[in-house]
């Protein structure tokens, strides 16, 4: 049951023009209509703000007063075209090369709350040493002047808690940010994996901030500081029981020879934390049981994970994306219990299982023609074929079922891609040229908008994300991926970070239309090889999406960079004006960080819709709190926010273009400017 306060009466046209990639009826909504899987469909009316007088004719100002008429007249729109530059690095005027953070493990975060979106850095999960400049993680700054500082030993992030020696930093290269005990400050989750560690003495953490950019580590005791055993690759912030207090969603890697579970953790809102995954119906098993395999009922084997409301029921489901052709996992939550959705919703595996086009499957079947299923498997092709050991890919004793021919998944990230109102996911995927067409390749699943959660896989072919290939043995190393609007004209667009393998780079689609995609040149958008991790967000205030990418130093073959820096790409295609960014701020019953809140912004006759994102990806990407949409040639949007209170509090407002306002539950939206509002 969801309740309703409108803050502001609804949208005045500016009479935009139809935009280029316009919904029309058989993507799923009308253009100038409601998308069907939009908030006003799922949740119903509600009551009336009372500071709005309902029967008011005029426009709301930002700062809540009225002023008559309508706003009359298109506005400006900014845009990209095939042609134009998109990005620029500008990596060395933000001085990144003087603080060398080389690290693949990124996340925005304004952890200081000054309106700056800062970086956090990882690279692997050891100890720093500060005072020989030996680093695996970096906290660094957005000084607001177009520069960032390394901030991480003065912060306190990664203070040790069995030893006092201020020029060691403690392991872990896990991170999320969200408020766990709702004072107002970004706090942290650090994960370290503690089936592998070398290190007995420290162990994940929660870690609390002061709002000024400081942190300490959390006196209240969690389950997770005292597992051994588990194996933290992906981490999510999520208030999977909406009351009030952000949970944690770990997903576990293969470690000390055997699969790990899964867990979630319920926070009880001082920063500590308990194990619910039973309770919570998230338990999975051995790796055992064929038929437990198939139906993904076994431990994942978890690279990432990920939170999101996948049917509209303001309950976030649960992911987790698996390594090694494992099943994916999806647990959908039924009111703070899950039950296992993995196969039935189509994000376990493709559909895709014919695997006689595999390399070492032929070359297997050409050398043991009587075994089971090998009469009609062509003869490889591709590879040299004379032992067993040329079928380097293949075990024909269980690698021909279901659960064997997925992906190797690094990532899923969640958005609404078509602009219909419902989530869809965007995998990254490793891929080898020699497997053939059962290996889950990169790409996007879009949401039908049933309760169940039902995704369909159209295919790279028609989504238009395909790539060429200099020759015969490629390698796709897609372990990271994101989705964001680099044009600002309300269309998400695709950026995959492939790397560890020659001629891998960091890859770059604009939506021309809906679910329709076409190439950006690397010469126009993101130049950059081995990409190994992204993050986007207006690290400079001017209304358009940068992005940062980390590099891998995997596998190089003389094709790396001199250093593994990150580096900053800066937005060129938007205009400063054609967008509009919130920042939520959760009230009474919601969590104040506002994880999970759920935002749709109409304007232009098209509704996008966001979530405040949690967690997501390998060792804990995120993106920033304050949420970007593009707005084309609109002059306003009107916005809605479902708060992920256990009424699912719904609010709307109208808000002009060209701002960041910072919205604070059943209050007024203001203009946000860096260090205030006002």
């Amino acid at each position: 049951m969801f309740t309703s306060l409108s803050l502001l009466i609804p949208l005045l046209a500016c009479s935009p023009k139809e935009p280029a990639g316009a919904v029309d009826d058989t993507s799923g909504a009308a253009a100038g209509t409601q998308p069907t899987g939009g908030l006003d469909s799922t949740t119903g009316g509600g009551e009336d703000s009372d500071y709005t007088d309902p029967d008011t004719d005029e426009t709301p100002d930002t700062d809540g007063s009225t002023t008559g008429g309508t706003i009359e007249g298109d506005c400006e729109a900014g845009g990209w075209a095939p042609g134009q530059a998109a990005f620029r690095d500008a990596s060395a005027d933000w001085g990144i090369p003087e603080l060398a953070p080389a690290g693949v493990w990124l996340s925005a975060v304004d952890f200081d709350g000054d309106g700056w979106t800062d970086l956090a850095v990882r690279s692997g999960s050891t100890r720093d040493d500060f005072a020989a400049g030996t680093r695996k993680a970096w906290l660094l700054r957005n000084t607001g002047e177009g520069t960032f500082e390394d901030v991480t030993q003065t912060s306190g992030v990664r203070a040790l808690r069995g030893e006092d020696d201020p020029n060691v930093g403690r392991p872990g290269a896990v991170w999320v940010f969200g408020d766990v005990n709702n004072d107002g400050h970004i706090d942290a989750y650090t994960g370290l994996a503690d089936a592998d560690s070398p290190d007995p003495t420290e162990t994940s953490e929660i870690l609390l901030g002061d709002g000024a950019g400081g942190f300490t580590l959390a006196e209240a005791p969690s389950d997770f500081q005292s597992d051994a055993t588990d194996q933290p690759y992906g981490a999510a912030f999520a208030d999977v029981d909406r009351d009030g207090n952000l949970d944690l969603w770990v997903t576990n890697y293969y470690g000390a020879g055997n699969y790990r579970q899964d867990r979630l953790y319920r926070g009880d809102g001082t920063g500590g934390f308990t194990d619910v995954t039973a309770e919570s119906g998230l338990v999975t098993e051995e790796w055992y049981y064929v038929d437990d395999l198939n139906a993904a009922l076994g431990h994942s084997v978890a690279w990432a994970g990920a939170a999101c409301d996948l049917n509209n029921d303001g309950w976030p489901e649960l992911l987790a994306s698996s390594y090694g052709r494992a099943p994916n996992h999806l647990w959908r939550n039924t009111g703070g219990v899950f039950d296992n959705g993995s196969v039935a919703s189509g994000y376990a595996f493709d559909h895709r299982e014919d695997w006689t086009d595999n390399e070492s499957a032929r070359c297997w079947c050409a050398l043991h023609p009587t075994d089971v299923y090998c009469h009609a498997v062509p003869e490889p092709a591709l590879i040299a074929c004379s032992s067993d050991a040329d079928a380097f890919r293949w075990n024909h004793d269980y690698d021909w079922y279901p659960f064997r021919l997925g992906g190797n998944s690094g990532a899923t990230t969640c958005a609404d891609v078509d602009n219909d109102g419902w989530m869809d996911l965007l995998t990254s995927e490793i891929v080898h040229w020699d497997v053939g067409s059962s290996s889950d390749p990169s790409e996007l699943l879009f949401n039908t908008g049933v309760d169940e959660v039902v995704f369909e896989r159209p295919g790279n072919e028609v989504t238009g994300l395909t790539r060429d290939y200099d020759g015969v043995d490629w390698n796709d190393g897609d372990i990271t991926g994101n989705l964001f609007d680099f044009d600002n004209d309300g269309w998400l667009d695709v950026y995959v970070g492939s790397s560890d393998y020659p001629g891998t780079r960091g890859l770059l689609w604009h939506q021309a239309s809906p679910r329709s995609f076409e190439a950006v040149d690397v010469n126009e958008g993101i130049d950059h090889v081995r990409s190994h991790g992204s993050v986007a967000a207006d690290f400079d205030r001017d209304g358009d999406l940068d992005v940062v990418v980390g590099h891998s130093a995997s596998r190089c073959h003389g094709e790396c960079y001199d250093t593994f820096d990150i580096r900053l790409f800066e937005n060129l295609a938007g205009n400063g004006e054609d967008f509009v960014q919130l920042t939520l701020q959760g009230g009474e019953g919601s969590n104040r960080a506002a994880i999970g809140a759920r935002v749709d912004v109409l304007a232009g006759g098209v509704t996008q819709s966001r979530e405040v994102d949690g967690g997501h990806g390998q060792f804990g990407s995120q993106n920033e709190q304050a949420l970007h949409f593009g707005l084309g040639a609109s002059c306003v949007a009107e916005v809605t926010v479902r708060w992920p209170d256990a009424a699912g509090t719904i609010e709307t407002f109208t808000v002009e273009r060209g701002s960041r306002y910072l919205v604070i539950q059943g209050e007024a939206p203001v203009v946000e400017t860096p260090g205030g509002s006002k």
